[in-house]
């Protein structure tokens, strides 16, 4: 039971916080912009409002988490024993809900200035530290009661506020810091900053939001076709989501590279590297694709020995392979679009690509006979690489219009 209610739990709590993650990386852009501008002295405003902006954002989710019991758990009827141990791991994670807001705030700042190792150190050291703290609390080892399945969400909060106090420690003495003047004077709320960068980073919240909660409904439709199908589809998303970091990392890169040059007023270095990161992702995806296609059953063979299991996901795999393209340029263009600080059309494109066109399409070919007889798992993974294709369309045409308006 605590095995599912902390799978519970993290489908609960994750899609709030990638909408928050998004909220707050407006901070990468419109620092890159000043970095890039010269304008260092306004930087640490920006940075200040961001942190209010984090401790709203934190409030607000951690209001959520304790009302999840009376809005989600109730709502997907959930069984009182497996809610109730749902909502303590819940709330024993809700205390460093404040701590990863704040990081990321610093985080997206240190980005915008190009200094991107520190964000991956701490969260690497973080990583590192919550597998002896999991075994601690949920075991109770060395004094510590026995937690259970809670005893995870204690020791994420614990990580949580270590990756949150390293990167205060990185930024605060820093002398380049320091002479940005990060943390000096201390502001209260100004609501024309703070406006500014909601006006910016909510439209990048929800569209990760979108994208990511179509295949959380994905997997919620999957779950009626039997374990078989579910563990083929699990092996299928979890191995796609893994090589995904790359693209998403070097769309973060671009957004950081593209501002710097906006706010240089080099317009030409902004169209090259837009192009340079979506030719880049583009090779990513074809060592991925290539993977997926020729050696899918070294894929399956490390998460199952289950031939039928195995075999569904290296079917699925092949519908991995064929949106590795479309993923790449989608999550580059995204990126760069963001530094150009254009996030709103964007956000629309994407909700129309994965929820007006992509789930209906989706279901109806899984589980309908109203076009061809029911495909099952692969219909819906049809309509996941309708989605992503329709999307990579839109934000190239996008950004390619977004380029001529700036050249």
């Amino acid at each position: 039971m605590d095995l599912a209610a902390i799978a519970l739990g993290s489908s609960i709590w994750v899609p709030v916080y990638l909408l928050i993650r998004g909220i707050l990386m407006a901070i990468t852009p419109t620092v890159a912009h000043l970095y890039g501008a010269r304008q260092t002295g306004e930087i640490g405003d920006q940075v200040r409002q961001g942190l209010w902006v984090a401790l709203l954002m934190s409030l607000l989710a951690a209001g959520f988490i304790y009302q999840s019991d009376d809005v989600v758990l109730q709502w997907l009827l959930v069984e009182p024993a497996m809610a109730d141990k749902t909502l303590e791991y819940l709330k024993a994670m809700a205390w460093g809900i404040p701590a990863i807001c704040l990081f990321q705030v610093l985080a997206c700042y240190c980005e915008g200035i190009g200094k991107t190792r520190p964000g991956m150190v701490f969260s690497f050291i973080a990583l590192v530290l919550n597998i002896p703290l999991n075994y601690v609390l949920i075991y109770g080892k060395f004094g510590f009661p026995e937690l259970g399945g809670v005893g995870c969400g204690y020791a994420t909060a614990v990580c949580f506020w270590a990756m949150f106090l390293m990167m205060a420690g990185y930024t605060i003495p820093g002398q380049q810091h320091r002479k940005i003047g990060l943390f000096d004077p201390w502001d209260l709320p100004a609501p024309r900053i703070i406006s500014s960068q909601l006006t910016l980073g909510v439209p990048i919240g929800l569209a990760i939001f979108f994208e990511a909660s179509i295949f959380s409904v994905v997997a919620l439709l999957i779950g009626k076709l039997g374990a078989t199908v579910v563990a083929g589809h699990q092996i299928a998303l979890n191995f796609t989501s893994l090589v995904f970091m790359v693209p998403l990392s070097l769309s973060m890169g671009l957004t950081i590279r593209v501002g710097q040059a906006l706010g240089a007023g080099n317009t030409a270095q902004a169209a090259y590297a837009s192009y340079a990161g979506i030719a880049t992702t583009l090779v990513s995806a074809t060592v991925s694709a290539g993977v997926m296609l020729f050696l899918p059953g070294m894929v399956t063979s490390i998460y199952t020995q289950n031939s039928e299991v195995a075999i569904l996901a290296a079917q699925l795999l092949v519908y991995g392979a064929l949106f590795q393209y479309a993923d790449g340029i989608q999550i580059a263009a995204n990126g760069a679009l963001r530094g150009y600080k254009d996030t709103r059309v964007p956000m629309a494109m994407v909700l129309f690509a994965c929820w007006v066109v992509a789930l209906p399409l989706g279901y109806t070919l899984a589980l309908t006979d109203w076009i061809v007889e029911p495909m099952g798992p692969h219909g819906l993974w049809i309509g996941l690489v309708t989605a992503l294709t329709m999307g990579a369309v839109l934000l190239a045409l996008r950004l390619r219009a977004i380029i001529c308006r700036h050249w």
